[in-house]
């Protein structure tokens, strides 16, 4: 019961907090999100045992700089470099190889494409044509967490077969079905409501969410694995660490922030 209640209050802080500054305005929302970076990478980096200043000096640099400089052209040539490396990562997922921790030079480089370069594509990803669009942003939340919830509930109550034994015995290919089918219901109410993109565009969103959210959480799975140990951190009581609640959505940024930006507009 006690854990319950801690889950529900650090829940309902993390989602007031998260809410408050995407409503507010793009300065807080952008300034959160570095701090979300902050904390993820601080907490990555314990698990792949890294000690090193560098990535948190290179944290800031990319985000500010497309936020205010760049222009489309670079941001596409960083964006191709992301979705590479994302798929890089994939590979050891689905390859079952392990991740390449043991050399210094490895552990930075996967901070730079598993934390750094994710999270720059996410802080971007509410700014549609240049202007900042929160209901995008709040939209996403939304079906990960339909996504999420769904996943376990169809899991749990019919879930036979494992989705992904090795990295994650407790998903099922049923549980991951029924998220999708709930997000893409999800996202027809949100395109009823939200008229930023047309309803076909609003269920590939939906789609993306799921399937590269999904994947993001499998991956954070097998590094988790291969460090042996459960949670990311303690700083949410009840939920574990940030990067535990965030690999969803971090990695799947970049692959819809490519749909909505490239392929959209």
């Amino acid at each position: 019961m006690q854990n319950l209640i801690q889950r529900s209050i650090s829940a309902v802080v993390f989602v007031a907090l998260f809410l408050f500054t995407i409503i507010f305005s793009s300065k807080t929302y952008l300034g959160l999100i570095l701090v979300f970076a902050l904390i993820c990478l601080w907490e990555f980096s314990k698990i792949i045992n890294l000690k090193n200043i560098i990535p948190y000096i290179l944290l800031p640099i990319p985000t500010l700089y497309f936020s205010y400089i760049a222009l489309n052209s670079t941001i596409l040539f960083f964006l191709v470099i992301t979705l590479i490396s994302s798929v890089v990562l994939l590979y050891y997922l689905f390859t079952l190889k392990v991740f390449p921790i043991k050399k210094h030079i490895h552990k930075l480089i996967l901070c730079v494409q598993y934390i750094i370069l994710p999270f720059t594509f996410l802080a971007l990803l509410p700014f549609v044509n240049g202007i900042y669009t929160p209901k995008l942003i709040i939209s996403v939340i939304v079906l990960i967490w339909t996504n999420d919830s769904f996943a376990y509930l169809v899991g749990r109550k019919i879930g036979k077969n494992k989705l992904f034994k090795s990295v994650s015995p407790k998903k099922t290919i049923e549980g991951f079905i029924g998220g999708l089918v709930f997000s893409v219901l999800v996202s027809i109410i949100i395109g009823s409501f939200v008229n930023i993109f047309s309803l076909l565009n609003w269920v590939i969103i939906a789609i993306i969410v799921s399937s590269f959210g999904t994947l993001g959480d499998l991956i954070e799975s097998k590094f988790k694995r291969q460090a042996n140990i459960k949670d990311s951190g303690k700083i949410m009581p009840g939920h574990g660490g940030l990067l535990d609640r965030l690999d969803s959505l971090y990695f799947l940024a970049p692959f819809l922030y490519f749909y909505i930006h490239f392929l959209i507009n």
